[in-house]
Protein backbone atom coordinates (compact mmCIF):
# COMPACT_ATOMS: atom_id res chain seq x y z
CA UNK A 1 0.00 0.00 0.00
CA UNK A 2 1.24 3.46 -0.87
CA UNK A 3 -0.03 6.55 0.36
CA UNK A 4 -0.16 10.43 -0.54
CA UNK A 5 -0.45 13.71 1.29
CA UNK A 6 -3.65 15.56 1.47
CA UNK A 7 -3.64 19.50 1.25
CA UNK A 8 -3.95 19.34 5.01
CA UNK A 9 -0.88 18.95 6.33
CA UNK A 10 0.55 15.69 8.07
CA UNK A 11 -2.53 14.07 6.61
CA UNK A 12 -2.36 11.00 5.01
CA UNK A 13 -4.29 8.91 2.98
CA UNK A 14 -3.43 5.14 2.01
CA UNK A 15 -3.81 4.05 -1.71
CA UNK A 16 -4.29 0.00 -2.71
CA UNK A 17 -2.33 -0.08 -5.81
CA UNK A 18 -2.89 -3.51 -5.81
CA UNK A 19 -6.71 -4.09 -5.49
CA UNK A 20 -9.19 -6.15 -6.43
CA UNK A 21 -11.71 -4.63 -8.88
CA UNK A 22 -14.22 -4.96 -6.32
CA UNK A 23 -16.54 -2.06 -6.10
CA UNK A 24 -17.72 -0.91 -2.61
CA UNK A 25 -21.71 -1.35 -1.68
CA UNK A 26 -24.54 0.39 -0.30
CA UNK A 27 -23.01 0.38 3.86
CA UNK A 28 -19.54 0.84 3.27
CA UNK A 29 -18.96 3.61 5.94
CA UNK A 30 -16.60 5.24 3.21
CA UNK A 31 -19.80 5.88 1.22
CA UNK A 32 -20.54 8.53 3.41
CA UNK A 33 -17.33 10.38 4.06
CA UNK A 34 -16.56 13.99 2.38
CA UNK A 35 -13.36 13.25 0.66
CA UNK A 36 -10.01 14.87 1.05
CA UNK A 37 -8.63 16.64 -1.50
CA UNK A 38 -5.10 16.55 -3.31
CA UNK A 39 -2.16 19.03 -3.44
CA UNK A 40 -1.01 17.82 -6.45
CA UNK A 41 -0.70 15.51 -8.75
CA UNK A 42 2.09 12.33 -8.28
CA UNK A 43 2.48 9.58 -9.98
CA UNK A 44 0.72 7.21 -7.44
CA UNK A 45 -2.36 8.97 -8.37
CA UNK A 46 -1.63 8.58 -11.69
CA UNK A 47 -1.52 5.09 -11.80
CA UNK A 48 -4.35 4.53 -9.49
CA UNK A 49 -6.64 6.57 -11.54
CA UNK A 50 -5.60 4.29 -14.47
CA UNK A 51 -6.50 1.58 -12.28
CA UNK A 52 -10.03 3.57 -11.58
CA UNK A 53 -10.87 3.37 -15.14
CA UNK A 54 -10.31 0.03 -15.74
CA UNK A 55 -12.45 -1.14 -13.23
CA UNK A 56 -15.29 1.48 -14.76
CA UNK A 57 -14.44 0.00 -17.67
CA UNK A 58 -14.93 -3.44 -16.57
CA UNK A 59 -18.07 -2.45 -14.52
CA UNK A 60 -19.14 -0.80 -17.73
CA UNK A 61 -20.16 2.01 -15.73
CA UNK A 62 -20.33 5.84 -16.76
CA UNK A 63 -18.79 7.00 -13.76
CA UNK A 64 -16.64 5.89 -10.70
CA UNK A 65 -15.49 7.53 -7.64
CA UNK A 66 -12.39 7.26 -5.55
CA UNK A 67 -14.77 6.27 -2.64
CA UNK A 68 -16.75 3.46 -4.13
CA UNK A 69 -13.25 1.56 -4.50
CA UNK A 70 -13.00 2.29 -0.42
CA UNK A 71 -10.53 5.12 -1.12
CA UNK A 72 -11.10 8.52 0.58
CA UNK A 73 -9.82 11.08 -1.99
CA UNK A 74 -11.14 13.39 -3.91
CA UNK A 75 -11.20 12.28 -7.73
CA UNK A 76 -13.37 10.58 -10.06
CA UNK A 77 -14.05 9.92 -13.68
CA UNK A 78 -16.89 10.03 -16.16
CA UNK A 79 -16.75 8.33 -19.27
CA UNK A 80 -19.97 8.31 -21.44
CA UNK A 81 -19.87 7.76 -24.84
CA UNK A 82 -21.54 9.81 -27.43
CA UNK A 83 -24.36 7.38 -28.16
CA UNK A 84 -25.54 7.50 -24.53
CA UNK A 85 -25.41 11.46 -24.93
CA UNK A 86 -28.76 11.54 -26.53
CA UNK A 87 -28.90 13.77 -30.24
CA UNK A 88 -30.02 17.24 -28.20
CA UNK A 89 -26.60 17.10 -26.49
CA UNK A 90 -23.38 15.15 -28.66
CA UNK A 91 -22.71 18.58 -30.08
CA UNK A 92 -23.02 20.76 -26.78
CA UNK A 93 -20.45 17.71 -24.77
CA UNK A 94 -18.33 17.61 -27.83
CA UNK A 95 -15.76 20.01 -26.60
CA UNK A 96 -15.20 17.35 -23.75
CA UNK A 97 -12.50 15.03 -23.84
CA UNK A 98 -13.45 12.03 -21.99
CA UNK A 99 -12.46 10.00 -20.29
CA UNK A 100 -13.26 13.07 -17.57
CA UNK A 101 -10.65 11.98 -15.15
CA UNK A 102 -11.39 15.02 -11.88
CA UNK A 103 -9.44 15.62 -9.03
CA UNK A 104 -10.83 18.25 -6.74
CA UNK A 105 -13.95 19.00 -8.73
CA UNK A 106 -16.27 21.90 -8.03
CA UNK A 107 -19.84 21.82 -9.80
CA UNK A 108 -21.52 25.21 -10.21
CA UNK A 109 -24.11 26.75 -12.73
CA UNK A 110 -26.44 24.31 -12.47
CA UNK A 111 -29.43 24.96 -15.65
CA UNK A 112 -32.56 23.55 -16.24
CA UNK A 113 -34.06 20.18 -14.96
CA UNK A 114 -34.15 16.84 -16.38
CA UNK A 115 -35.94 14.09 -14.51
CA UNK A 116 -34.33 10.45 -15.98
CA UNK A 117 -33.46 7.18 -15.19
CA UNK A 118 -29.90 6.67 -12.48
CA UNK A 119 -28.12 3.73 -11.15
CA UNK A 120 -25.29 3.32 -9.47
CA UNK A 121 -22.34 0.87 -9.32
CA UNK A 122 -22.95 0.86 -5.63
CA UNK A 123 -26.25 -0.47 -5.97
CA UNK A 124 -26.21 -2.96 -8.82
CA UNK A 125 -30.26 -3.46 -10.28
CA UNK A 126 -31.13 0.09 -8.55
CA UNK A 127 -32.37 2.26 -10.88
CA UNK A 128 -34.88 5.03 -10.26
CA UNK A 129 -35.98 8.28 -11.75
CA UNK A 130 -34.09 11.07 -10.25
CA UNK A 131 -34.36 14.71 -11.03
CA UNK A 132 -30.87 17.03 -11.61
CA UNK A 133 -30.23 19.74 -13.81
CA UNK A 134 -29.98 19.39 -17.33
CA UNK A 135 -26.38 21.13 -17.52
CA UNK A 136 -23.49 22.66 -14.92
CA UNK A 137 -20.02 23.92 -15.14
CA UNK A 138 -17.25 21.83 -13.86
CA UNK A 139 -14.20 23.14 -12.67
CA UNK A 140 -11.38 20.51 -11.81
CA UNK A 141 -7.78 19.37 -11.79
CA UNK A 142 -6.59 16.40 -14.40
CA UNK A 143 -3.60 14.48 -14.26
CA UNK A 144 -2.01 17.00 -16.05
CA UNK A 145 -1.75 19.12 -12.99
CA UNK A 146 -3.39 21.76 -15.33
CA UNK A 147 -6.62 22.98 -13.99
CA UNK A 148 -9.75 23.20 -16.60
CA UNK A 149 -13.42 24.54 -16.84
CA UNK A 150 -16.03 22.44 -18.46
CA UNK A 151 -19.79 23.49 -19.33
CA UNK A 152 -21.56 19.56 -19.74
CA UNK A 153 -25.16 18.96 -20.63
CA UNK A 154 -27.48 16.30 -20.07
CA UNK A 155 -26.40 12.32 -19.10
CA UNK A 156 -22.40 13.80 -19.40
CA UNK A 157 -24.13 16.61 -16.54
CA UNK A 158 -26.13 13.76 -14.47
CA UNK A 159 -22.92 11.26 -14.34
CA UNK A 160 -20.73 14.48 -13.19
CA UNK A 161 -22.94 15.55 -10.67
CA UNK A 162 -23.88 11.97 -9.39
CA UNK A 163 -19.60 11.49 -9.05
CA UNK A 164 -19.25 15.18 -7.46
CA UNK A 165 -22.52 13.56 -4.54
CA UNK A 166 -19.81 10.80 -3.97
CA UNK A 167 -17.31 13.03 -3.25
CA UNK A 168 -19.18 15.04 -0.63
CA UNK A 169 -20.69 11.83 1.38
CA UNK A 170 -23.96 12.01 -0.92
CA UNK A 171 -25.67 8.44 -2.75
CA UNK A 172 -28.28 9.18 -4.88
CA UNK A 173 -30.83 7.27 -2.55
CA UNK A 174 -30.86 10.30 -0.70
CA UNK A 175 -32.51 12.23 -3.76
CA UNK A 176 -35.30 9.29 -3.52
CA UNK A 177 -38.52 10.72 -2.56
CA UNK A 178 -40.86 9.02 0.20
CA UNK A 179 -42.77 6.80 -1.84
CA UNK A 180 -39.39 5.77 -3.68
CA UNK A 181 -37.54 5.26 -0.49
CA UNK A 182 -40.45 2.38 0.15
CA UNK A 183 -40.29 1.04 -3.57
CA UNK A 184 -36.19 0.43 -2.77
CA UNK A 185 -36.29 -0.65 1.10
CA UNK A 186 -36.11 -4.23 0.29
CA UNK A 187 -33.71 -3.92 -2.76
CA UNK A 188 -31.51 -1.55 -0.33
CA UNK A 189 -31.80 -4.14 2.51
CA UNK A 190 -30.06 -6.95 -0.27
CA UNK A 191 -27.64 -4.75 -1.43
CA UNK A 192 -26.71 -4.07 2.28
CA UNK A 193 -26.37 -7.50 3.21
CA UNK A 194 -24.42 -8.46 0.25
CA UNK A 195 -27.16 -10.87 -1.24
Amino acid sequence: MKSWKSHNAGDIIKIPFIMSNKIVKFGAPVLREKTKPARAVTPEIREFASQMLGILREAEGLGLAAPQIGVNMSLCIVDVPEEFQGDAFVGLNAPVKQPMIMINLVVSEPDGTLRRQEGCLSFPGLFMDITRPRACTVDYMSLDGQHYRARVYGLLARAVMHEVDHLNGVLFIDKFSAAQKLLAAGKLKRIKAGI
